[in-house]
């Protein structure tokens, strides 16, 4: 394994970790998912957290930071962004880093189908 898959492979759990747990990041929704029912908010998180169908389509750079997916009637999509700890902009910051990276994950609410 090259030194870039490792690098992403370490990324990718770092990220599965925060979706799959909600633990060591932040956890955000959008107004459009906020003003969801509660149940169907948490149909939402416990989709998110159980997502596991990543493609090369949906995740070409292997590292498990985003996708989108449909939740009943409602189109969502996640993204997990990276901070440095600490700082309140994103600045230069090493994802595969987990003592020095927050990592924030944001659901939004893209449309009803």
């Amino acid at each position: 394994m090259t030194e870039q898959a490792k690098r992403r492979a370490t990324i990718a759990r770092l990220n599965d970790q925060l979706r799959s747990t909600g633990e060591d990041g932040w956890t955000y929704l959008s107004r459009g998912v906020s003003r969801l029912p509660t149940v169907i908010q948490e149909d939402v998180i416990r989709a998110i957290r159980l997502f596991c169908d990543f493609t090369p389509d949906n995740d070409p750079r292997g590292e498990h930071d985003g996708a989108a997916l449909t939740v009943g009637e409602h189109r969502i999509a996640w993204k997990i962004d990276y901070y440095t700890r600490g700082q309140a902009c994103n600045g230069k910051v090493d994802p595969a880093d987990q003592s020095a990276t927050l990592r924030v994950m944001t659901i939004m609410f893209v449309e009803t189908i």
